[in-house]
């Protein structure tokens, strides 16, 4: 392996942390109480405008906006919904939390592989959480979807990245991220093997199987070594082969997935 995506939001910063806080002081700011039910329902309606972007229902312009105008709607507030999400986007941009075990991860990566940043966002935000954070070092580039004109699951997007990597060979690349419908979709749309963070360890989707599948950070660096190392002795292996290579790390295939999974935790 040679080259590793990685994604941004909930894979390397902590996006539900930052967006609570950011949330939470927008509606204060507005006189909305930010109540667990609030915050809730905007999860609720921001996932769901997201995934209309990623069906290609809705633009991110209008995705941005619609949100709050629904949420703001439900709760029957007034407020011009285009300056509710430019004070969440300011907001947003201002500080950063880590994934746990992020920073240890990059360190281990740097020095081996060529990493790169593909995560879709403003690079209003996503620049300055970056920068705030001190990882742009571990990066050979960084890729933000409205600079490159397209977002993930776009093949668009990812077509864009390999395009701009010197000597880029798809077969020796992988995607890592959290989003099966943004991440894992996005790398299958390609070709390019995927491996799906879930440390929640939700069930996985028939509809988009992840190649690999890790429950924490930490267990990303010794599966690219297994690997590396098994592309090296021949072809991809079957089925068979990988569970042998997964439970040799402590970690199992899924049935009727041809993917790693690492063993739940008590």
């Amino acid at each position: 392996m040679r080259f590793i995506f990685l994604d941004l939001d909930d894979t390397i910063l902590d996006f539900h942390r930052a967006e609570r806080q950011a949330l939470s002081q927008t509606l204060r700011h507005f006189h909305v109480d930010p109540t667990d039910a609030v915050l809730d329902r905007y999860h609720v309606l921001n996932r769901r405008q997201w995934e209309l972007l990623e069906e290609g229902k809705l633009t991110r312009p209008q995705v941005l906006v619609r949100r709050f105008q629904l949420l703001f709607d439900e709760l029957g507030i007034r407020a011009a919904p285009q300056e509710v999400c430019q004070l969440y986007e300011e907001q947003l941009a201002q500080g950063h939390f880590f994934v746990p075990g992020a920073q240890e991860l990059l360190e281990a990566l740097h020095t081996r592989y060529e990493l790169y940043l593909a995560t879709n966002g403003t690079p209003e935000v996503q620049n300055s959480r970056i920068e705030s954070a001190g990882i742009a070092r571990y990066f050979q580039n960084i890729f933000i979807s409205e600079q490159m004109g397209a977002y993930k699951p776009s093949p668009a997007f990812f077509h864009a990245c390999f395009a701009a990597i010197p000597d880029f060979d798809a077969a020796e690349a992988m995607m890592v991220g959290d989003s099966l419908t943004s991440d894992i979709r996005g790398a299958r749309n390609v070709g390019l093997r995927s491996c799906w963070y879930n440390p929640q360890y939700l069930p996985p989707r028939p509809d988009i199987p992840a190649d690999y599948t890790i429950g924490a950070l930490p267990e990303l660096p010794p599966l690219l070594e297994r690997l590396g190392a098994r592309l090296k002795r021949g072809p991809p292996p079957k089925a068979g082969d990988l569970f042998s290579e997964c439970a040799s790390a402590g970690s199992f295939i899924t049935p009727g997935y041809r993917h790693c999974t690492s063993a739940v935790r008590s």
